[in-house]
């Protein structure tokens, strides 16, 4: 992987995830336990995406200022409290919201460390790689964690919500030990300067941080669609929901697949050219989706969905490694965090709005026009070193 201590950051990155894709719909299914209302159900899901939005750029900045492993400790204790307030504090809805802002806190302090971890170790060259195992790590996470959902009651409606909160518990504790474990860079010379405001300035003023930026939000606002919209597009077509289910799991397979083997083709392509063209091939995957086709071409067309869009993430956040002088790549990774966040927001907002007069059609079809855009957008980044020159 080229990265000081590569298996034990690619354990945490699992572990933390999994974690959270079993605590956040876990609470939601406590919440309906204790009869929570329509509208609280929604605050509770933002106030996991609230810590980001507030808390990123700070957390960031301090990432820079002490070491990644410290900032991922310290996210790992806020997860582990987390799963402490949901196991004894989870028979009321103040306790569920106080557990899900806790989990936010740990979520954002984990991923920004690890990020800045893999931006910092890796050698020049290999970002691409790095990134792409990281992201990969993160995804196999995300889709273990719903499993043991499945362990505990998952054939009935509501599944065993103590149970669940308690072996989250020990996953949390795991989750600190191998936080301990993780290397920690050491500040360089250049880091002095990051206890200012300067570091956000000089990232703000880098050729292409706003077009890579903006990649980066609408591929991850349109995967947040696409598992929002894909069982409504189902239920017009009269699709099973274990078709469905099996559509979206062929999607982030799809995802895995490219993400394990980015380095190669960033390496064969170039950098530019491989976003370009990923992201125009999900954005007509995405225009062709809504058309009645048979399961064998849906399967096809998921497919490419998720493989170009499984691209997006880990290339800006390498772009972003590499352009990043070394002492404000916490911050890097924050900012670009951030933009994420603030597009998972707005973008779907904006789709339910358009749904309401348009139908799921015209969502995805909004989507598939954003991701051309981003494409092209993406067409006028900078070249990188490291990649071979797209002609």
């Amino acid at each position: 992987m080229g990265l000081r201590g590569g298996p034990v950051l690619l354990g945490h990155a699992v572990l933390i995830q999994l974690v959270t894709f079993v605590l956040r719909p876990t609470m939601s299914y406590r919440a309906l336990e204790l009869d929570v209302p329509a509208a609280a159900l929604g605050v509770l899901a933002a106030s996991f995406a609230f810590a980001p939005l507030v808390l990123a750029l700070p957390v960031g900045q301090l990432t820079d200022r002490i070491g990644e492993r410290r900032i991922v400790l310290a996210g790992a204790a806020c997860v582990a409290a987390a799963a402490l307030v949901f196991t004894f504090l989870g028979d009321g809805l103040a306790g569920l919201l106080c557990g899900s802002v806790l989990l936010g806190v740990g979520h954002l302090g984990c991923v920004v460390g690890q990020q800045a971890l893999v931006a910092n170790t890796s050698a020049r060259g290999g970002y691409d790689t790095a990134f792409g195992h990281y992201t990969f790590a993160a995804s196999l996470g995300q889709s273990l964690g719903p499993t043991l959902i499945l362990l505990f009651g998952g054939d009935q409606q509501i599944p065993h919500t103590d149970r669940i909160f308690t072996a989250c518990v020990g996953a949390a504790a795991l989750l600190v030990v191998l936080s301990f474990a993780l290397p920690d860079t050491r500040r360089t010379a250049s880091a002095a300067k990051t206890g200012d405001e300067g570091g956000f300035r000089e990232l703000v003023r880098l050729p292409g941080l706003v077009r890579a930026l903006t990649t980066s939000c609408i591929v991850i606002a349109a995967v947040d669609i696409t598992l929002a919209y894909l069982p409504a597009l189902g239920a017009e077509r009269g699709l099973a929901s274990g078709t469905v289910g099996l559509l979206l799991t062929v999607r982030g397979l799809a995802s895995m697949g490219s993400r394990f083997f980015l380095g190669r083709m960033a390496a064969r392509l170039g950098r530019r050219r491989l976003l370009t063209t990923s992201t125009a091939a999900s954005g007509l995957a995405m225009a062709v989706l809504p058309f009645d086709l048979p399961l064998a071409a849906l399967l096809a067309v998921m497919a490419v969905a998720g493989f170009g869009l499984g691209i997006g993430q880990p290339l800006t956040m390498s772009w972003l490694a590499e352009a990043s002088p070394p002492g404000l790549r916490g911050r890097a990774m924050a900012l670009r965090l951030l933009g994420n966040r603030t597009g998972q927001i707005i973008i779907p907002s904006a789709a339910g709005a358009l749904a309401a007069g348009l139908g799921v059609a015209g969502v995805l079809y909004a989507t598939a026009l954003a991701l051309g855009y981003a494409s092209l957008s993406s067409r006028t980044l900078p070249v990188d070193a490291s990649a071979p020159a797209d002609n």
